[in-house]
């Protein structure tokens, strides 16, 4: 078990509307919320990018200009977190994320590390959206680890499926990446793995021995039992306003503070302190602040 566990809160997501929900779009915000999350124990931030024009704040950004401008508010509101970034994009044109990795250079980045078909279905039996296929083929898994390399940004495996975790061990075996990889589960996607804590064993065996990992869940009340099982097993805890806005009693958070808090309380009620952004970084082999 690893004894301190790093905090990685999601501050915001990809198309959740700020007109319904209380997710940061503009630099500001972005800002003030990395500060609360911090605060409250992450020592980590995953970020996306919306759009900033009025009426648009639900859509993604891939401008490189906004994406620099939101990465440096939030190095400013906090000097010492670590940035992690997102790279998720549809589709043969993925130049946007590209740029933008090599415009903010994070110490950290998504890597999406397999494709899946990307499915919702509503009470009554109607698909939620059109069918989609989010695909992440080894060539572009490699076009991004290749830029990764560029900036020296270290890549998060992100796993949707279990098949997706032996891939991983693939990239590894074949050099398409050479260190130890920095593993994901992400569970609580519809069409992919379920937010259930009895799946933690699996994917612990599948994955490379002694390979950092977190948990990304999806959903409200019922990700918590994970969340706890988590870090009962020696994990990493990740949960932010892109995952949830529901606390274990089904209570609505209007900021990632509370979500956070809860998940540094979890950390404690098992035993393991939470780590520092000074002790994430050495235990994640990233550089030292006065390094960056």
């Amino acid at each position: 078990m690893s004894e301190k566990a790093i905090i990685t809160c999601s501050v915001t997501g990809v198309l959740t509307d700020p007109n319904q929900h209380h997710v940061p779009v503009t630099p500001e915000q972005l800002a003030a919320e990395a500060r609360r999350a911090y605060d409250a124990g992450a020592s980590v931030v995953h970020v996306h990018f919306r759009q900033q024009q009025e009426g648009k704040g639900h859509l993604p950004s891939w401008d490189p200009a906004v994406a620099k401008a939101c990465v440096d508010a939030m190095r400013a509101a906090c000097p010492d977190i670590i940035i992690n970034q997102t790279t998720g994009v549809v589709g043969p044109n993925y130049q946007g994320p590209l740029d933008c990795l090599r415009a903010t250079r994070p110490e950290m980045a998504a890597c999406n590390a397999g494709s899946l078909n990307y499915l919702k279905v509503r009470s009554n039996g109607s698909w939620a959206w059109p069918p989609m296929l989010f695909d992440n083929q080894p060539a572009k898994v490699q076009d991004f680890l290749d830029v990764m390399a560029e900036t020296q940004t270290l890549p998060e495996f992100e796993c949707f499926d279990v098949g997706i975790v032996r891939c991983v061990g693939m990239y590894v075996e074949t050099g398409m990446y050479p260190g130890l990889p920095e593993y994901n589960f992400v569970m609580g996607v519809e069409s992919g793995m379920p937010a259930d804590p009895d799946l933690l064993p699996i994917l612990l065996k599948l994955k490379i021995k002694d390979a950092p990992w977190q948990t990304t869940l999806i959903g409200r009340s019922e990700i918590w039992p994970a969340h706890l099982r988590t870090a009962e097993l020696g994990g990493h805890l990740r949960s932010g306003l892109e995952d949830t806005f529901y606390l274990p009693d089904g209570s609505k958070v209007s900021s990632n503070a509370p979500l956070i808090e809860q998940l540094a309380r979890y950390a404690r009620d098992v035993g393991r302190e939470v780590a520092t952004p000074a002790e994430a970084r050495q235990m994640l082999g990233l550089a030292a602040l006065s390094e960056v």
